[in-house]
């Protein structure tokens, strides 16, 4: 796919082979949330000549109306479709393989929390049909389901407990970025399988109230989960988006749980004026003290080849840079992902929309 060149010229061919036989997953991207934009789908060919393998793309999240993560989704999957000599919608990690296998990019998209459901737990199942395999619990804010990392947590409602267990039964990751510490461990907690950060930053090594702590990172580890760190400048340090810093964060993880529970989650996004208009028109959920009012550096998925150079000469081994490269996330896929085929609909048990 091109880009064995970008590890550098005098790299160990030893690790152009290594990165060229890894599953390349990047867990967040962030395309334009405008359901009639043409404009910026054609750069997800970036990930491709990246070397990356699968992404998942953001469709929606709290701060946004609801109803646009439906159009977002139509709008995605026709795209994809339509460009499908080089792209792939994914179901099953069987589609992953086969996607790889033909030289694919594999795509598969994910919510930024649970205010896209609408308050309807039905919901959850209708996403996951229309392919969205990770949703997050809250975006900063609280909201039906618990609370967010800037918001006074409420903790894990009785609808989000409803919301966890559903998403179980249908196969949909649950995912704790952007949630509060009291919300997250209480999913944690009552989680029967993998929850995933799928783009936060160990606050440890840069202390934001975005990023999380070495109590949620071992609790996420404890569940099976994956932290996904994320290349956002501000998360990683004076807005530094510098490889060998998204590294540093990389490293602190798997020195904290092992390297089985460290991935790539860039949340790098396309369309930079948008994301602008956004902080500036929503104070709320992005504090201007801690989002500033200017650009925002990204580590752009160029610099995935950069990070597993990076990664090899701090000396991880051949079986732990397959795992961060993405063999992690597929191995969360592979315990928690159900083919839509095979999900019963279960009798209603808790009521459809919280009560107020």
């Amino acid at each position: 796919m091109g880009a064995l060149g970008n590890l550098g010229a005098d790299v160990d061919p030893r690790l152009s082979k290594l990165f060229g036989a890894s599953l390349v997953w990047d867990n967040h991207g962030c395309m334009p949330l405008r359901p009639d934009d043409e404009e910026f789908l054609p750069q997800l060919a970036r990930y491709r000549a990246a070397g990356v393998d699968v992404v998942s793309l953001n469709v929606g999240f709290d701060a946004v109306p609801w109803e646009n993560t439906v159009r977002m989704l139509a709008h995605f999957r026709s795209w994809v479709a339509r460009h499908c000599d080089g792209y792939a919608l994914v179901e099953t990690v069987a589609d992953i393989e086969a996607a790889r296998g033909a030289g694919k990019l594999a795509v598969t998209f994910d919510i930024e929390g649970g205010g896209a459901l609408d308050g309807r737990l039905e919901m959850v199942r209708l996403y996951y049909d229309l392919g969205v395999r990770w949703m997050l619990f809250a975006y900063n804010k609280n909201n039906l389901l618990g609370g967010g990392c800037k918001d006074d947590d409420c903790g894990l409602t009785a609808f989000g407990r409803a919301v966890l267990a559903e998403m179980h039964r249908v196969g949909m990751v649950p995912c704790c970025s952007h949630t509060g510490y009291r919300t997250t461990m209480e999913v944690m907690e009552l989680a029967n399988g993998p929850v995933i950060f799928s783009h936060s930053n160990p606050s440890a090594m840069w202390p934001h109230r975005r990023n999380i702590g070495d109590e949620a990172i071992k609790a996420c580890a404890a569940t099976g989960g994956v932290v996904g760190i994320n290349g956002i400048g501000l998360f990683l340090g004076h807005n530094d988006s510098s490889t060998e810093t998204i590294v540093r964060h990389i490293d602190y993880v798997a020195q904290l749980v092992g390297p089985r529970h460290v991935g790539i989650g860039l949340d790098y996004v396309f369309d930079q004026v948008e994301l602008e208009n956004l902080v500036r028109q929503n104070p709320g959920v992005f504090p201007p003290a801690e989002y500033g009012n200017g650009p925002q550096a990204f580590v752009a998925p160029e610099q995935i080849p950069e990070i597993a150079r990076e990664l090899a000469r701090l000396g991880y081994d051949e079986e732990s840079l397959k795992a961060i490269l993405g063999g992690n996330h597929l191995r969360v896929a592979r315990q928690t992902w159900r083919p839509p085929a095979s999900i019963r609909r279960s009798p209603r048990q808790t009521p459809s929309r919280p009560r107020s």
